[in-house]
């Protein structure tokens, strides 16, 4: 059940746990969590941004924050990550798996080493993460997992595979776990966005300039162009779905793939 107390912020007395939480799409969840009441904790690999956000957030939202420096590929170190923070702030109650890598190469290209690192990191990051938190939430009777997916985890694009590959891979762990953990107060839900406004997509913009001799407004026009509204989306339009599917009255959603898209997909 939700804090009876605190109508105005849905999140009270809930501890959130946002990976890859130190800048973009993680950074602008954990602010909107924050925003919603929930103490927020923050697992990246980079110390300096995430103590510069959880610092922000707490000072904005008079909530308390909480890091720990993990490489999500890493189980040992996301599992003491997990109880570093549980320690600090309670057991986790809403879980956002955000930490993935977004990188390019033609099939032929791409090989063993490539494929794996993708798989680990948008893959059994989310994996190795929702372990760790999952029998907190499953002991409490209540929790949200969220997976920050994309348009890639229900379609494909060239050069991506795997990408693709992964982000389809985490949709269907979405769905099948939110079927195992149907009765037991736990939703899981994956949230699938089109390219988003941040430094990763800025990332893909100066390689496509540097491999085919573009214009960086030619390469922007070329990734909004699937998207009807022919723009990026923007971090906080993401945090604030998550923020919904957190909610109490969200509860009988779980197993969905929310697309964030301008209406590129409409599955």
């Amino acid at each position: 059940m939700e804090p009876q107390s605190h109508h105005r912020l849905p999140l009270a007395g809930r501890h959130a746990v946002v990976t890859g939480g130190g800048r973009g799409i993680g950074a602008a969840v954990a602010d909107a969590l924050a925003r919603a009441g929930a103490s927020v904790s923050l697992i990246g690999r980079n110390a300096e941004k995430l103590c510069a956000t959880a610092t922000h957030i707490a000072t904005e939202h008079g909530v308390k924050t909480s890091t720990a420096i993990a490489d999500v590929t890493d189980e040992p170190a996301v599992r003491q990550a997990i109880g570093i923070l549980r320690d600090s702030l309670g057991s986790p109650a809403i879980l956002v798996n955000n930490a993935g890598i977004g990188v390019s190469s033609p099939f032929l290209k791409s090989g063993r080493d490539f494929w794996r690192k993708v798989l680990d990191t948008d893959l059994m990051g989310a994996v190795y993460c929702t372990q760790a938190a999952l029998p907190d939430m499953l002991q409490a009777k209540w929790g949200r997992i969220v997976n920050i997916a994309s348009t890639a985890g229900l379609t494909g694009y060239a050069y991506i595979s795997a990408y693709c590959a992964a982000k389809h891979a985490m949709v269907g762990f979405t769905r099948a776990l939110a079927i195992e953990t149907a009765r037991t107060g736990v939703t899981v839900n994956a949230i699938c966005p089109s390219y988003v406004d941040t430094e990763m997509t800025s990332g893909t913009i100066g390689n496509i300039v540097q491999k085919t001799g573009r214009s960086e407004e030619q390469a922007l026009a070329s990734l909004v162009a699937p998207n009807p509204q022919g723009r990026l989306i923007q971090p906080v339009e993401i945090a604030e779905a998550v923020v919904w599917l957190c909610r109490q009255n969200a509860a009988s959603v779980t197993g969905q793939s929310i697309v964030i898209a301008g209406g590129e997909l409409m599955p």
